[in-house]
């Protein structure tokens, strides 16, 4: 089961981070290169506890449908999405918020288990744990940058 684990130093308030972390338009402008939308559950704004998404994007060349689900939700503290269907066998998204002088502390801990057992760990391997990184780096900077810019609101409809 590989684990992706994630650090972010951002200058902005830890209740600010937090709600731009679960923003669905901001989770959309950060996956546009994988043309990804919410198709279905909450599909704007930001989700909260029992909430579910239906994503679909292009990964690899190929049109993917993920749903998850908030499962855990303590503001500004800590929440979880789980995944309920999708390419995946399972993952455990961790996303955790800790407030200091300088401004928060964000970290990831994405677990997943990849589908296709032995192939899967043969992806892992090969490309998939470097691709999974990638995109949190590419989200977490986007919160970063927009958190720390002031701009917030845009993405905090319904807060």
């Amino acid at each position: 089961m590989p684990v992706i684990e994630l650090e972010a130093k951002i200058h902005a308030p830890v209740e600010v981070v937090f709600d731009l972390s679960r923003s669905i338009d901001l989770h959309v402008k950060s996956t546009a290169h994988t043309k990804e939308t919410a198709i279905a559950g909450r599909t704007n704004g930001l989700i909260g506890l029992g909430e579910d998404v239906t994503w679909q994007a292009t990964h690899f060349g190929v049109r993917q449908h993920l749903t998850t689900k908030i499962t855990q939700h303590d503001r500004p503290r800590h929440f979880r999405d789980s995944m309920v269907r999708g390419a995946f066998r399972r993952f455990d998204h961790d996303h955790v918020f800790k407030s200091d002088e300088d401004g928060t502390l964000m970290k990831d801990r994405f677990d997943y288990t990849s589908p296709l057992g032995f192939l899967g760990r043969i992806a892992d391997i090969l490309f998939l744990k470097r691709y999974m990184t990638r995109l949190l780096q590419v989200r977490n900077e986007l919160i970063k940058s927009v958190a720390e810019s002031g701009e917030a609101e845009e993405f905090l409809i319904g807060r």
